[in-house]
C-alpha cells in the first residue's frame, strides 16, 4: 500500500457510540488514515459508516474513545481550527447547503474564518474553477441539479482548504457522466493536490482504482482492512461483509469456475484484466494455434 510511512492524518482509537435508542453504532472501531491516502469505508447500510464519519468531524461525541488529528485529541481544537483543517461531505447536498447563491454558499466558511474579502473572493474563484462550475456562481441554489449541488457542496469545502476530506457516499444518486466527473475531482484532489480522502462508498467497481486501503465495517465493528485486492478478491469473504467483488473479478471467477482461463490473480480493473488477457494469449499462441488447425 502506497504511503504507508507517511505521518498519521487521523486516528481512531476503541470508538464506541450507541444512539438515544439504545442501538449500538460502533463498537470498538479503531483505524487510522495517513497523509494523503485514498481511504475508502465499507459497509452494508447500517455498519455504522456514516456515524463514524460524524464522530471524526465532531458532529457526534463517542461514548468511549478518542479520535486524534495529527496528533492532537479533537476535543481539544477549536470549532474553527477544526473545520480549517477537516471538511466533510455529506451523502444529500440539501443537509449542507444553505446559501441565497452559489457564490454566497462557498463564501460562508471563508468568510467566517475572518479572512479578507479579497482572500474570500479568490478562494471563492479557486473553489468553483477547480469543480467547474464558475459559471454557476450567480445561480440560486435551488435552481441547481442534483450533480451541482454535489460539485457546490465540495467547492464550499474546499474553499476552507483543509488537509483532510470525509465524504459520504460522493456518486450516490449522480447519472454516469457525473459519477465520472466526480470521480476525476476526487482523484485529482488526492494525486495532484495530496489531499488526505476517507469515502464511504458503496462503488465496489471503482474502488481499485480509487483506494489505497479499504476499512470493511460490519456490525459497528472494523471487519477487515488491507488493500483492495485483500479485500475485494475474494467473494466469500466480500459477502461476509454485505458487499460484492467488482464486476470484472466476478468475470473471471466464473472463468477460473469453468476452466476457461486459468490465472494467478483475479483482475479487479478493466485495465488489470486486458493486461492478464494480453498476457494469457501470448503465452498460449502455439497452443491455440496448434488447436486451429486442420489434420
Amino acid at each position: 500500500m502506497k504511503r504507508i510511512t507517511a505521518p498519521l492524518a487521523i486516528e481512531a482509537q476503541d470508538i464506541h457510540f450507541a444512539y438515544p435508542d439504545g442501538i449500538e453504532a460502533l463498537s470498538g472501531v479503531s483505524f487510522r488514515a495517513h497523509e494523503g491516502e485514498f481511504l475508502a469505508l465499507m459497509g452494508a447500510n447500517g455498519s455504522g459508516k456514516t456515524t463514524l464519519l460524524k464522530l471524526l468531524m465532531r458532529l457526534r461525541q463517542p461514548q468511549r474513545g478518542d479520535v486524534r488529528l495529527a496528533g492532537t485529541d479533537i476535543r481539544h481544537l477549536q470549532p474553527t481550527e477544526l473545520y480549517r483543517r477537516v471538511g466533510m461531505i455529506f451523502q444529500n447536498p440539501a443537509d449542507q447547503l444553505f446559501g441565497a447563491s452559489v457564490e454566497e454558499d462557498v463564501a460562508f466558511g471563508p468568510r467566517n474564518l475572518g479572512l479578507l474579502e479579497t482572500e474570500v473572493t479568490a478562494r471563492v474563484e479557486q473553489s468553483l474553477a477547480a469543480m467547474d462550475a464558475l459559471d454557476l456562481r450567480r445561480r440560486p441554489i435551488h435552481h441547481l441539479s442534483y450533480g451541482q449541488q454535489k460539485r457546490i457542496c465540495l467547492a464550499g469545502v474546499l474553499a476552507m482548504q483543509p488537509a483532510l476530506l470525509l465524504l459520504d457516499e460522493p456518486t450516490a444518486g449522480l447519472d454516469p457522466a457525473g459519477e465520472t466527473q466526480m470521480i476525476e475531482l476526487l482523484l485529482k484532489l488526492n494525486r495532484r493536490q495530496k489531499t488526505t480522502l476517507i469515502v464511504a462508498t458503496h462503488c465496489v467497481d471503482l474502488l481499485p482504482v480509487l483506494a489505497d486501503r479499504i476499512c470493511v465495517l460490519a456490525g459497528g465493528r472494523v471487519q477487515q482492512e488491507g488493500s483492495p485486492r485483500e479485500v475485494l478478491a475474494d467473494p466469500r469473504r466480500a459477502a461476509q461483509a454485505g458487499l460484492r467483488i467488482p464486476l470484472v473479478a466476478q468475470l473471471f471467477h466464473q472463468l477460473q469456475d469453468q476452466r476457461a482461463l486459468a490465472m494467478d490473480a483475479i483482475p479487479l480493473t478493466v485495465a488489470e484484466a486486458r493486461q492478464q488477457i494480453c498476457t494469457w494469449l501470448a503465452e498460449n499462441a502455439g497452443l491455440a494455434a496448434g488447436e486451429g488447425k486442420r489434420p
